[in-house]
């Protein structure tokens, strides 16, 4: 029989990274809970956050690196400067952080959230960016003909 703390170690800091980055979620704030539904999602480069506790605590920003093996993010503006003067990134452990504005560029994270099956979603097809190209080919054809 396995210990349950020898479970808990495993299940932590033994993890994969795979495993690890799904770990890596964080509140939603009161805002986007009423509009998901949701408490918490993974938070991705580009989330804005604010910081709830330790040095930084009520500083707002955005990701800007995450570290799965840390389980923790750097934030932009968040940095600490060593005693020659340069600067380094303070990482941040995810618990310690509320997602305010969710990076919408990924729509299957948008449409995981919003409860709906990301599989059966329509794709976003920039028909327009398509058929520009062949346009102006065209056109630049008949310009050679003549």
């Amino acid at each position: 029989m396995v210990k349950p703390t020898k479970m808990r170690n495993q299940r932590i800091y033994q993890a994969t990274l795979q495993t690890r980055s799904k770990q890596m979620g964080s509140s939603l704030s009161k805002d986007l809970q009423k509009k998901y539904g949701k408490k918490s999602a993974r938070v991705v480069e580009g989330d804005t956050v604010t910081i709830l506790r330790g040095e930084f605590k009520g500083v707002d920003g955005k990701i800007a690196r995450i570290s799965t093996q840390k389980s923790s993010v750097a934030i932009d503006g968040v940095k600490k400067e060593k005693t020659k003067g340069d600067k380094f990134d303070v990482y941040i452990h995810t618990s310690n952080l509320v997602i305010t504005a969710l990076n919408s560029t990924d729509k299957w994270r948008i449409a995981k959230l919003e409860g709906k099956d990301p599989k059966k979603q329509p794709k976003q097809t920039t028909t327009e960016n398509k058929t520009e190209p062949k346009v102006e080919k065209e056109v630049k054809k008949k310009e050679v003909e003549k």
